[in-house]
């Protein structure tokens, strides 16, 4: 009788936790909807993500890498739509809906890995200041959040977690593609999309962050 109280005790609590001040949540939101909107506007080289994952890239030099490295992007409306049932819904998320969250999830991070091999192989033909930080970032992001969220996934509300998988992966893709087309020549309006990402992605990291934090501190409660 006592377990099944603790029991009930700390899934209250765990939903307690993953009700986050509706500022929080509202603020979210419109971070991921401008999120929303970059795969469709020019990253670089007047090329957005949508162009890169239908293999339109100038040149006709458009390959895997490209579909991977842009595929990710479309991640955000994963995101807001976990936000929008934040603010709107009862119910966080579906067990369906965070399964396919999670698949999403698994592929882009498989596509990551997959992008990083010309890196980690020296055949990405870039700078070596790009191939170390594009490895450490990416592998960086990727590794720290999954041994965090491995460890903890007890600590961590199922949509809590959906969350945490979809900044890590999003993120990782982001800082590597931020990377990569850093020195892109051509007008601003050419790579808007980069402009946007280099901001984007810090409200972003701070929140992953700031769920990775809080799971650590409900552990050590």
């Amino acid at each position: 009788m006592g377990d099944s109280r603790t029991a009930d005790d700390g899934a209250a609590l765990r939903l307690q936790e993953e009700r986050t001040p509706m500022w929080i949540n509202v603020f979210a939101l419109l971070i991921w909807l401008i999120a929303g909107a970059v795969p469709f506007v020019p990253f670089a080289f007047d090329t957005s993500p949508w162009d890169a994952v239908r293999l339109r890239v100038p040149g006709n030099q458009g390959n895997w890498w490209h579909l991977l490295a842009g595929a990710p992007f479309f991640l955000a409306f994963s995101a807001i739509w976990l936000r929008l049932r934040s603010l709107f819904a009862a119910q966080l998320s579906t067990a369906v809906g965070r399964s396919l969250i999670w698949c999403a999830v698994g592929l882009s991070t498989s596509g990551t890995l997959l992008v990083e091999a010309p890196f980690l192989l020296h055949l990405a033909g870039t700078s070596e200041w790009q191939r170390l930080a594009v490895l450490s970032v990416g592998f960086g992001i990727l590794i720290a959040s999954g041994i965090i969220l491995v460890l903890r996934r007890r600590n961590i509300s199922p949509t809590r977690a959906c969350i945490v998988g979809l900044d890590t992966a999003y993120l990782a893709n982001a800082a590597l593609c931020l990377v990569v087309y850093s020195e892109a020549t051509g007008t601003v309006w050419s790579r808007v999309g980069w402009f946007v990402s280099i901001v984007l992605v810090w409200p972003i990291g701070f929140e992953l962050i700031w769920l990775l934090a809080k799971g650590l501190r409900m552990r050590a409660r």
